[in-house]
């Protein structure tokens, strides 16, 4: 099966102190556990939740990008998770207010 969309997590863990910190120790974690767990409730099958390594924007974390569109986010709660899941996975539309900006 092929995914229509995949949702790369950022759950990289850097030494305790590192000046950029961490996706993990800003509550990746929880974040990715949750929507991968509400994709699959809501059956879309077609979409891939994949835990990654780090994504080079330490200092925005929690982030996650989906691809095929390049979009980058910044969800810190279950209610942000499930605006882009909504929005943007089942409907096509980009949640403009969470997302990072490219230069960012």
């Amino acid at each position: 099966m092929f995914y229509r969309q995949h949702v790369f997590c950022c759950t990289n863990k850097r030494p305790e102190g590192h000046e950029r910190g961490c996706c993990i120790d800003r509550g990746a974690g929880p974040i990715r556990d949750y929507m991968k767990q509400r994709c699959k409730e809501l059956g879309l099958n077609d979409v891939r939740i994949n835990a990654s390594g780090c994504l080079d924007r330490c200092e925005l974390g929690p982030v996650m990008v989906v691809y095929p569109e390049g979009t980058w986010y910044r969800p810190t709660t279950k209610e942000e998770v499930d605006e882009i899941i909504r929005d943007h996975l089942q409907g096509g539309q980009v949640v403009a207010r969470l997302a990072i900006a490219e230069t960012a």
